[in-house]
């Protein structure tokens, strides 16, 4: 189980929901910032599509957790996904 799932932050989010985003982000390790987020934005429609939906808090919460546990680059990874997912 990685680190950041254990973080008092995200305690209620199910498991499912957890393990999805470990799965996004464990894709990008190795990738560069263009060739992950052409490989994760098909995988969040599609578990979307699935009714896998985070509320803003769920995923306020992840984010922050996640972070918490992420390398520099790591996060300016996380920054560059959510800078694409609000345009």
């Amino acid at each position: 189980m990685e680190t950041w799932m254990t973080n008092e932050l995200v305690r209620s989010i199910p498991k499912e929901k957890l393990e999805f985003l470990t799965e996004v982000f464990q894709s990008s390790k190795g990738k560069s910032k263009a060739e992950w987020m052409n490989e994760v934005l098909p995988r969040i429609k599609a578990a979307k599509e699935k009714g896998l939906v985070f509320t803003p808090t769920e995923m306020t919460a992840a984010i922050a957790a996640i972070r918490a546990s992420s390398t520099a680059e790591e996060n300016k990874k996380i920054d560059a996904f959510l800078k694409k997912a609000k345009s």
